[in-house]
C-alpha cells in the first residue's frame, strides 16, 4: 500500500510544462509585455510562419482563438454552413460537434474502429454512396485523430474528393504524429488544431490554428477570424472575432521547436507501460500500422474499468477518462443528432470500457516506475 505521504502521480501535469522552460517562457511573455502591442502582431505572425514550415513545404497557418475555432472557421471559410451536413465521430471531445453547429451545419455522427476509436472508414463510404434520408448533403467530413494516432483517412480520400466532399482533419490530439511520410494536418483540404495547455503542443491558455496547403482559403480565414476584415475596420466577409493573442503566441514559439522531444518523451513513457501490461489483464493501445503515435493519451480498455481505477488509485495512480459519455448520448445532443447506419455501438462500448493513464514529458523517472509497478500488479 503507498505511504499516504507519497503524493499521486497526475494524470496530466500542464504546471510541470510551464516549469521545465520557465526561464524562456518567462522572457518571452516579458518581451510581448514590453513591446505594447498585444493582438496580430510579429509574435503571432512569426509563429503561424514557423507553424507552416513545421508542417511542410506548402502549407499556410493562421492562427485563432482556439481549436474549436479553428473548425468553425474551417468551416465557413469552407462556405459550409446551413444547408450541408458534416459527418463526424461521437467518440471525440464535444468541441467537434460544437463546432460543426456553430458553423450552422447539421452533424451526422459516425461510430469508430474499435481498436483506434478513430472513425469506421468503411461507414463513411457507406453513408457517402447512401445518405441517410431527410438530410442535407453532405459536404465535409471531420475524422478525428484520436489520443495522438491518425484515424485511417486514406481510404477516404478518393471517394471525398470525387463526391466534392471536403476533408477537414481533427488534429487537436495528434500534434507531430504521422501517416505514412505525411504529418497528420496536411492530408485533407485544412486542419485544425487546439493548443490547449495539456495539449501535445499546448500554450498558457486557450490558443488555436489552422492550416491548409490552400492559400487563398488560408487569406479567407485570415479575414474572417476578425470581422472579416481585409482593410482595417472595413468588413469585405461576415466574420468574427477570434485572434491568437501575441502572448499565446509567444509560449507557443518557446514550445514548438521542442514538441518532437517532448512526444519522443511521451513515446518512451508509453513503451514503458507496454512492458508492465504485457501479459497481463489489461492490453496496451493498439498502434496503427504505418504511422506514428505520439500519445496525447495513453488508453486502456477493461470490462472491469471501475476496479481497475480503484486500484491504481489505491497506487497512487491518477487516471482520467476521454471521454465517459459519447456526444449522441449528452443531454444536448441525444435524440436529436442524426447517426450513421451503425448507431454508434462500437463508440457506446468504448465509453462503456477506456481509462487514461498518467502521460506527459515531465514525467520522472520515479513517476514512470511508480505507474509501471501499479501496471504490473493488475
Amino acid at each position: 500500500m503507498m505511504n499516504a505521504l507519497t503524493p499521486t502521480v497526475p494524470q496530466a501535469d500542464p504546471g510541470a510544462a510551464y516549469r521545465a522552460q520557465k526561464e524562456e517562457i518567462d522572457a518571452a511573455i516579458a518581451r510581448v509585455l514590453a513591446s505594447g502591442w498585444y493582438i496580430l502582431g510579429e509574435e503571432g505572425r512569426a509563429f503561424e510562419a514557423e507553424f507552416a514550415a513545421w508542417l511542410g513545404e506548402g502549407q499556410h497557418a493562421v492562427g485563432c482563438a482556439n481549436g474549436t475555432d479553428a473548425l468553425v472557421l474551417i468551416l465557413r471559410g469552407l462556405g459550409i454552413g446551413p444547408g450541408a451536413t458534416v459527418a463526424t465521430v461521437s467518440h471525440t471531445a464535444v468541441a467537434t460537434v460544437a463546432a460543426i453547429e456553430m458553423a450552422g451545419a447539421t452533424p451526422l455522427l459516425l461510430d469508430i474502429d474499435p481498436d483506434t476509436y478513430t472513425m469506421d472508414p468503411d461507414e463513411l463510404l457507406s453513408v457517402l454512396e447512401e445518405p441517410p434520408p431527410g438530410l442535407p448533403p453532405i459536404r465535409a467530413v471531420i475524422p478525428v485523430h484520436l489520443y495522438g494516432q491518425a484515424a485511417d483517412i486514406r481510404p477516404i480520400l478518393g471517394p471525398c474528393r470525387e463526391a466534392g466532399v471536403k476533408v477537414i482533419e481533427d488534429v487537436s490530439q495528434a500534434h507531430g504524429a504521422t501517416l505514412g511520410e505525411a504529418k497528420l494536418g496536411t492530408l485533407g483540404d485544412a486542419a485544425a488544431f487546439s493548443l490547449y495547455p495539456t495539449k501535445n503542443l499546448g500554450a498558457l491558455g486557450d490558443a488555436g490554428v489552422l492550416a491548409t496547403a490552400d492559400a487563398e482559403l488560408a487569406e479567407r480565414i485570415a479575414a474572417l477570424r476578425q470581422y472579416g476584415w481585409k482593410r482595417r475596420y472595413v468588413s469585405d466577409l461576415v466574420g468574427v472575432n477570434s485572434r491568437l493573442d501575441e502572448l499565446q503566441a509567444a509560449v507557443l514559439r518557446v514550445r514548438l521547436p521542442r514538441l518532437e522531444a517532448a512526444n519522443a518523451r511521451r513515446q518512451a513513457i508509453a513503451a514503458a507501460y507496454d512492458a508492465a501490461l504485457s501479459g497481463g489483464p489489461v492490453s496496451p493501445p493498439m498502434r496503427r500500422p504505418g504511422a506514428t503515435h505520439v500519445f496525447h493519451q495513453y488508453v486502456v480498455r477493461s470490462r472491469e474499468r471501475e476496479a481497475v481505477q480503484a486500484r491504481l488509485k489505491e497506487q497512487g495512480v491518477a487516471t482520467a477518462i476521454h471521454y465517459p459519455m459519447p456526444v449522441h448520448a449528452q443531454p444536448a445532443y441525444a435524440g436529436r443528432v442524426p447517426l450513421g447506419p451503425a448507431g454508434c455501438v462500437e463508440t457506446e462500448a468504448a465509453a462503456r470500457e477506456i481509462l487514461s493513464l498518467p502521460i506527459f514529458p515531465e514525467m520522472t523517472e520515479e513517476q514512470v516506475e511508480r505507474v509501471c509497478s501499479a501496471l504490473a500488479a493488475l
